[in-house]
Protein backbone atom coordinates (compact mmCIF):
# COMPACT_ATOMS: atom_id res chain seq x y z
CA UNK A 1 0.00 0.00 0.00
CA UNK A 2 1.50 3.30 -1.13
CA UNK A 3 1.34 6.06 1.49
CA UNK A 4 2.69 9.59 1.94
CA UNK A 5 5.43 8.50 4.38
CA UNK A 6 6.99 6.13 1.83
CA UNK A 7 6.95 8.84 -0.81
CA UNK A 8 8.53 11.39 1.54
CA UNK A 9 11.31 8.94 2.43
CA UNK A 10 11.93 8.23 -1.25
CA UNK A 11 12.06 11.94 -2.10
CA UNK A 12 14.75 12.37 0.57
CA UNK A 13 16.72 9.47 -0.92
CA UNK A 14 16.80 11.08 -4.37
CA UNK A 15 17.43 14.52 -2.77
CA UNK A 16 14.48 16.42 -4.19
CA UNK A 17 12.41 16.70 -1.01
CA UNK A 18 13.26 20.44 -0.81
CA UNK A 19 11.62 20.96 -4.24
CA UNK A 20 8.29 19.33 -3.32
CA UNK A 21 5.58 21.57 -1.90
CA UNK A 22 2.60 19.20 -1.78
CA UNK A 23 1.87 15.46 -1.99
CA UNK A 24 -1.55 13.92 -2.69
CA UNK A 25 -2.34 10.21 -3.23
CA UNK A 26 -5.52 8.99 -4.91
CA UNK A 27 -5.36 5.25 -5.57
CA UNK A 28 -2.54 4.66 -8.05
CA UNK A 29 -2.26 8.35 -8.86
CA UNK A 30 0.39 10.39 -7.03
CA UNK A 31 0.17 14.18 -7.34
CA UNK A 32 3.29 16.22 -6.61
CA UNK A 33 3.63 20.01 -6.68
CA UNK A 34 7.27 20.99 -7.23
CA UNK A 35 9.34 24.13 -7.77
CA UNK A 36 12.20 23.82 -10.24
CA UNK A 37 15.66 25.28 -9.65
CA UNK A 38 15.51 27.05 -13.02
CA UNK A 39 12.66 28.61 -15.05
CA UNK A 40 14.11 27.20 -18.28
CA UNK A 41 11.69 24.83 -20.06
CA UNK A 42 14.36 22.25 -20.84
CA UNK A 43 15.38 22.09 -17.16
CA UNK A 44 11.78 21.55 -16.07
CA UNK A 45 11.40 18.82 -18.71
CA UNK A 46 14.57 17.08 -17.49
CA UNK A 47 13.22 17.15 -13.94
CA UNK A 48 9.89 15.70 -15.05
CA UNK A 49 11.55 12.85 -16.99
CA UNK A 50 13.91 11.98 -14.13
CA UNK A 51 11.08 11.95 -11.58
CA UNK A 52 8.86 9.65 -13.64
CA UNK A 53 11.70 7.20 -14.30
CA UNK A 54 12.65 7.15 -10.61
CA UNK A 55 9.07 6.57 -9.45
CA UNK A 56 8.51 3.79 -12.00
CA UNK A 57 11.70 2.05 -10.86
CA UNK A 58 10.88 2.38 -7.17
CA UNK A 59 7.12 1.82 -7.08
CA UNK A 60 6.31 0.07 -10.36
CA UNK A 61 4.83 1.02 -13.73
CA UNK A 62 1.26 0.92 -12.35
CA UNK A 63 1.88 4.13 -10.35
CA UNK A 64 0.83 7.23 -12.28
CA UNK A 65 2.91 10.26 -11.29
CA UNK A 66 1.12 13.55 -11.90
CA UNK A 67 3.61 16.43 -11.71
CA UNK A 68 2.97 20.14 -11.48
CA UNK A 69 6.32 21.93 -11.80
CA UNK A 70 6.36 25.66 -11.07
CA UNK A 71 9.12 28.14 -11.90
CA UNK A 72 11.03 29.73 -9.02
CA UNK A 73 9.98 33.18 -7.89
CA UNK A 74 11.79 36.08 -9.64
CA UNK A 75 13.62 37.03 -6.45
CA UNK A 76 15.01 33.50 -6.23
CA UNK A 77 16.14 33.66 -9.84
CA UNK A 78 17.94 36.93 -9.21
CA UNK A 79 19.67 35.55 -6.13
CA UNK A 80 20.85 32.51 -8.08
CA UNK A 81 22.15 34.73 -10.87
CA UNK A 82 24.28 36.90 -8.61
CA UNK A 83 25.84 34.10 -6.56
CA UNK A 84 29.55 34.45 -7.10
CA UNK A 85 29.12 37.67 -9.09
CA UNK A 86 30.46 40.00 -6.41
CA UNK A 87 34.18 40.71 -6.66
CA UNK A 88 35.45 40.04 -3.11
CA UNK A 89 36.80 43.12 -1.35
CA UNK A 90 35.41 45.71 -3.79
CA UNK A 91 32.75 47.99 -2.32
CA UNK A 92 31.72 50.09 -5.32
CA UNK A 93 32.12 49.47 -9.05
CA UNK A 94 31.73 52.61 -11.17
CA UNK A 95 31.45 52.43 -14.97
CA UNK A 96 32.96 55.44 -16.77
CA UNK A 97 31.24 55.61 -20.16
CA UNK A 98 30.75 57.86 -23.18
CA UNK A 99 28.40 57.82 -26.14
CA UNK A 100 31.19 58.34 -28.66
CA UNK A 101 34.96 58.38 -28.88
CA UNK A 102 37.18 61.43 -28.62
CA UNK A 103 35.40 63.11 -25.70
CA UNK A 104 38.22 62.52 -23.20
CA UNK A 105 36.56 59.71 -21.24
CA UNK A 106 39.78 57.88 -20.35
CA UNK A 107 41.45 61.14 -19.32
CA UNK A 108 38.52 61.89 -17.02
CA UNK A 109 38.61 58.32 -15.63
CA UNK A 110 42.33 58.59 -14.85
CA UNK A 111 41.92 61.94 -13.11
CA UNK A 112 38.91 60.75 -11.10
CA UNK A 113 40.98 57.74 -9.96
CA UNK A 114 43.95 59.76 -8.73
CA UNK A 115 41.63 62.34 -7.09
CA UNK A 116 39.87 59.56 -5.17
CA UNK A 117 43.29 58.20 -4.14
CA UNK A 118 44.29 61.69 -2.90
CA UNK A 119 41.07 61.69 -0.85
CA UNK A 120 42.46 58.56 0.89
CA UNK A 121 40.15 56.07 -0.80
CA UNK A 122 41.47 52.69 -1.95
CA UNK A 123 41.10 52.82 -5.73
CA UNK A 124 41.51 50.56 -8.73
CA UNK A 125 40.91 51.17 -12.42
CA UNK A 126 40.17 48.51 -15.01
CA UNK A 127 40.87 49.48 -18.61
CA UNK A 128 37.97 47.70 -20.36
CA UNK A 129 38.73 49.32 -23.71
CA UNK A 130 40.13 46.06 -25.07
CA UNK A 131 40.75 47.40 -28.59
CA UNK A 132 42.19 50.79 -27.61
CA UNK A 133 43.71 50.65 -24.12
CA UNK A 134 45.12 53.96 -22.90
CA UNK A 135 45.42 53.65 -19.11
CA UNK A 136 49.03 52.30 -19.24
CA UNK A 137 50.08 55.45 -21.13
CA UNK A 138 48.21 57.82 -18.83
CA UNK A 139 49.79 56.29 -15.71
CA UNK A 140 53.30 55.95 -17.18
CA UNK A 141 53.22 52.17 -16.79
CA UNK A 142 53.49 51.05 -20.43
CA UNK A 143 56.59 48.95 -19.77
CA UNK A 144 55.17 47.24 -16.69
CA UNK A 145 53.95 43.62 -16.66
CA UNK A 146 51.58 42.22 -14.00
CA UNK A 147 53.17 39.51 -11.86
CA UNK A 148 51.55 36.33 -10.57
CA UNK A 149 50.71 35.94 -6.88
CA UNK A 150 49.10 33.12 -4.95
CA UNK A 151 45.93 33.92 -3.03
CA UNK A 152 43.41 31.48 -1.64
CA UNK A 153 45.09 28.58 -3.39
CA UNK A 154 44.84 30.28 -6.80
CA UNK A 155 47.41 32.07 -8.96
CA UNK A 156 46.17 35.60 -9.59
CA UNK A 157 47.41 38.62 -11.53
CA UNK A 158 48.84 41.36 -9.35
CA UNK A 159 47.60 44.75 -10.65
CA UNK A 160 50.15 47.41 -11.54
CA UNK A 161 50.13 50.31 -9.08
CA UNK A 162 51.09 53.96 -9.52
CA UNK A 163 49.99 57.22 -7.86
CA UNK A 164 48.04 55.14 -5.32
CA UNK A 165 45.87 53.50 -8.00
CA UNK A 166 45.81 49.79 -8.88
CA UNK A 167 45.46 49.10 -12.60
CA UNK A 168 44.89 46.30 -15.08
CA UNK A 169 44.65 46.63 -18.85
CA UNK A 170 45.02 44.43 -21.89
CA UNK A 171 47.70 46.96 -22.83
CA UNK A 172 50.05 45.34 -20.30
CA UNK A 173 49.87 42.07 -22.23
CA UNK A 174 50.05 43.33 -25.83
CA UNK A 175 52.92 45.22 -27.42
CA UNK A 176 52.70 48.96 -28.02
CA UNK A 177 52.41 48.39 -31.78
CA UNK A 178 50.35 45.21 -31.58
CA UNK A 179 46.69 45.40 -32.56
CA UNK A 180 44.17 43.37 -30.56
CA UNK A 181 42.07 41.71 -33.28
CA UNK A 182 39.54 39.63 -31.38
CA UNK A 183 35.93 38.66 -31.82
CA UNK A 184 33.47 39.57 -29.06
CA UNK A 185 33.68 36.27 -27.09
CA UNK A 186 37.49 36.50 -26.88
CA UNK A 187 37.32 40.08 -25.64
CA UNK A 188 34.69 39.11 -23.08
CA UNK A 189 36.85 36.24 -21.82
CA UNK A 190 39.83 38.58 -21.44
CA UNK A 191 37.65 41.01 -19.50
CA UNK A 192 36.47 38.18 -17.23
CA UNK A 193 40.09 37.30 -16.43
CA UNK A 194 41.04 40.92 -15.71
CA UNK A 195 38.13 41.18 -13.29
CA UNK A 196 38.07 37.74 -11.71
CA UNK A 197 41.63 36.42 -11.90
CA UNK A 198 43.22 39.47 -10.30
CA UNK A 199 44.37 40.20 -6.77
CA UNK A 200 42.51 43.51 -6.40
CA UNK A 201 42.48 43.32 -2.61
CA UNK A 202 40.32 45.73 -0.62
CA UNK A 203 39.01 48.64 -2.74
CA UNK A 204 36.55 51.40 -1.99
CA UNK A 205 36.20 52.06 -5.72
CA UNK A 206 36.91 50.11 -8.89
CA UNK A 207 36.50 52.42 -11.89
CA UNK A 208 35.87 50.60 -15.17
CA UNK A 209 36.96 52.65 -18.19
CA UNK A 210 34.53 51.38 -20.84
CA UNK A 211 35.05 51.72 -24.60
CA UNK A 212 32.93 54.35 -26.40
CA UNK A 213 29.35 53.57 -27.40
CA UNK A 214 27.36 50.48 -26.46
CA UNK A 215 28.41 46.96 -27.39
CA UNK A 216 29.79 43.57 -26.39
CA UNK A 217 32.16 44.90 -23.72
CA UNK A 218 29.42 46.89 -22.00
CA UNK A 219 27.15 43.85 -21.90
CA UNK A 220 30.00 41.67 -20.66
CA UNK A 221 30.72 44.07 -17.79
CA UNK A 222 27.12 44.36 -16.57
CA UNK A 223 26.69 40.59 -16.82
CA UNK A 224 30.00 39.89 -15.09
CA UNK A 225 29.72 42.15 -12.05
CA UNK A 226 27.10 44.24 -10.22
CA UNK A 227 27.93 47.79 -11.33
CA UNK A 228 27.02 50.26 -8.58
CA UNK A 229 26.56 53.22 -10.90
CA UNK A 230 27.66 54.87 -14.13
CA UNK A 231 29.28 58.22 -14.88
CA UNK A 232 28.82 59.56 -18.42
CA UNK A 233 31.39 61.82 -20.09
CA UNK A 234 30.46 64.04 -23.04
CA UNK A 235 31.44 67.19 -24.87
CA UNK A 236 28.79 69.90 -25.41
CA UNK A 237 28.19 69.49 -29.16
CA UNK A 238 24.94 68.01 -30.46
CA UNK A 239 26.50 64.99 -32.19
CA UNK A 240 28.11 63.86 -28.92
CA UNK A 241 24.98 64.43 -26.86
CA UNK A 242 22.85 62.42 -29.30
CA UNK A 243 25.09 59.40 -28.59
CA UNK A 244 25.03 60.12 -24.85
CA UNK A 245 21.25 59.65 -24.88
CA UNK A 246 21.76 56.14 -26.28
CA UNK A 247 24.34 55.32 -23.63
CA UNK A 248 22.07 56.50 -20.83
CA UNK A 249 19.20 54.56 -22.41
CA UNK A 250 21.27 51.37 -22.15
CA UNK A 251 22.06 51.82 -18.45
CA UNK A 252 18.45 52.71 -17.60
CA UNK A 253 16.82 49.79 -19.43
CA UNK A 254 14.52 47.79 -17.14
CA UNK A 255 16.62 44.65 -17.64
CA UNK A 256 19.84 46.52 -16.70
CA UNK A 257 18.75 49.29 -14.31
CA UNK A 258 22.14 50.74 -13.38
CA UNK A 259 21.80 54.19 -11.79
CA UNK A 260 23.51 57.03 -13.62
CA UNK A 261 25.42 58.96 -10.96
CA UNK A 262 25.90 61.96 -13.19
CA UNK A 263 27.10 63.55 -16.39
CA UNK A 264 30.47 65.30 -16.82
CA UNK A 265 30.83 67.92 -19.55
CA UNK A 266 34.41 67.75 -20.83
CA UNK A 267 36.02 70.41 -23.05
CA UNK A 268 33.17 72.67 -21.95
CA UNK A 269 34.97 75.88 -22.89
CA UNK A 270 38.41 77.25 -23.75
CA UNK A 271 40.20 79.92 -21.73
CA UNK A 272 43.47 81.27 -23.18
CA UNK A 273 46.31 81.50 -20.68
CA UNK A 274 46.83 85.15 -21.51
CA UNK A 275 43.07 85.91 -21.06
CA UNK A 276 42.13 83.97 -17.90
CA UNK A 277 38.74 85.70 -17.52
CA UNK A 278 37.57 84.82 -21.04
CA UNK A 279 35.59 81.69 -21.93
CA UNK A 280 35.19 80.54 -25.53
CA UNK A 281 32.52 77.85 -26.04
CA UNK A 282 34.11 76.14 -29.02
CA UNK A 283 31.90 73.02 -29.00
CA UNK A 284 28.65 74.67 -27.89
CA UNK A 285 27.42 75.97 -24.58
CA UNK A 286 26.08 73.89 -21.67
CA UNK A 287 24.71 71.15 -23.92
CA UNK A 288 25.41 68.43 -21.35
CA UNK A 289 23.75 70.47 -18.61
CA UNK A 290 20.57 70.84 -20.66
CA UNK A 291 20.58 67.11 -21.42
CA UNK A 292 21.10 66.23 -17.75
CA UNK A 293 18.14 68.42 -16.77
CA UNK A 294 16.01 66.87 -19.52
CA UNK A 295 16.77 63.31 -18.37
CA UNK A 296 16.67 64.08 -14.66
CA UNK A 297 20.25 63.07 -13.86
CA UNK A 298 22.86 65.09 -11.93
CA UNK A 299 25.47 67.22 -13.70
CA UNK A 300 28.74 66.61 -11.89
CA UNK A 301 30.65 69.51 -13.41
CA UNK A 302 32.40 71.13 -16.35
CA UNK A 303 36.02 70.57 -17.36
CA UNK A 304 37.54 73.28 -19.58
CA UNK A 305 39.71 72.63 -22.60
CA UNK A 306 43.17 73.09 -21.11
CA UNK A 307 46.35 72.14 -22.91
CA UNK A 308 48.11 71.00 -19.74
CA UNK A 309 45.45 68.28 -19.14
CA UNK A 310 46.32 66.70 -22.49
CA UNK A 311 50.06 67.13 -21.90
CA UNK A 312 49.80 65.56 -18.45
CA UNK A 313 47.97 62.51 -19.84
CA UNK A 314 50.50 62.06 -22.63
CA UNK A 315 53.39 62.28 -20.16
CA UNK A 316 51.85 59.64 -17.88
CA UNK A 317 51.08 61.89 -14.92
CA UNK A 318 47.35 62.81 -14.69
CA UNK A 319 46.71 66.54 -14.31
CA UNK A 320 44.87 66.09 -11.01
CA UNK A 321 48.23 65.26 -9.41
CA UNK A 322 49.44 68.83 -9.89
CA UNK A 323 49.71 71.03 -6.85
CA UNK A 324 47.71 74.22 -6.31
CA UNK A 325 46.20 74.40 -9.77
CA UNK A 326 42.74 75.18 -11.12
CA UNK A 327 42.60 71.71 -12.67
CA UNK A 328 43.05 70.02 -9.29
CA UNK A 329 40.25 72.11 -7.82
CA UNK A 330 37.90 71.28 -10.72
CA UNK A 331 38.51 67.54 -10.44
CA UNK A 332 38.17 67.62 -6.65
CA UNK A 333 34.74 69.27 -6.92
CA UNK A 334 33.58 66.82 -9.60
CA UNK A 335 34.85 63.81 -7.64
CA UNK A 336 33.20 65.07 -4.47
CA UNK A 337 29.88 65.41 -6.29
CA UNK A 338 30.28 61.90 -7.72
CA UNK A 339 30.88 60.50 -4.23
CA UNK A 340 27.86 62.41 -2.88
CA UNK A 341 25.71 61.04 -5.70
CA UNK A 342 26.98 57.55 -4.91
CA UNK A 343 26.19 57.92 -1.20
CA UNK A 344 22.66 59.07 -2.09
CA UNK A 345 22.30 56.14 -4.51
CA UNK A 346 23.44 53.59 -1.89
CA UNK A 347 21.13 55.12 0.71
CA UNK A 348 17.96 55.11 -1.40
CA UNK A 349 18.37 52.22 -3.84
CA UNK A 350 19.00 48.48 -3.38
CA UNK A 351 22.36 47.00 -4.45
CA UNK A 352 22.76 46.55 -8.19
CA UNK A 353 22.77 42.99 -9.45
CA UNK A 354 24.73 41.42 -12.27
CA UNK A 355 22.09 40.97 -14.94
CA UNK A 356 21.14 38.49 -17.59
CA UNK A 357 20.55 40.25 -20.91
CA UNK A 358 18.09 38.68 -23.33
CA UNK A 359 17.43 41.58 -25.71
CA UNK A 360 18.52 45.15 -26.29
CA UNK A 361 15.59 46.15 -28.50
CA UNK A 362 13.22 48.99 -27.72
CA UNK A 363 15.25 50.64 -25.00
CA UNK A 364 14.32 54.12 -23.87
CA UNK A 365 15.74 56.28 -21.09
CA UNK A 366 13.87 56.62 -17.83
CA UNK A 367 13.08 60.08 -16.55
Amino acid sequence: MLDKTKIQEFLKEIEVDDLVNNIQIMGNDVYLDMTAHSPAMHEKKKLETAMKQSFATEFGEHINLKLKIASPEPTEIQQNQIKGKQVPGIKNIIAIASGKGGVGKSTVAANLAVTLAKMNFKVGILDADIYGPSIPTMFDTEKEKPTSVESGGKNLMQPIENYGVKMLSIGYFSGANQAVVWRGPMASKALHQLLRDANWGELDFLLIDLPPGTGDIHLSVIQEVPVTGAVIVSTPQHVALADVRKGIAMFTMESINIPVLGLIENMAYFTPEELPENKYYIFGRQGAQYLAEDLGIPILGEIPLIQSIREASDSGRPAALQENSKIVEIYREITQKMVESLVERNKNLPPTEAVKITTMAGCSPKK
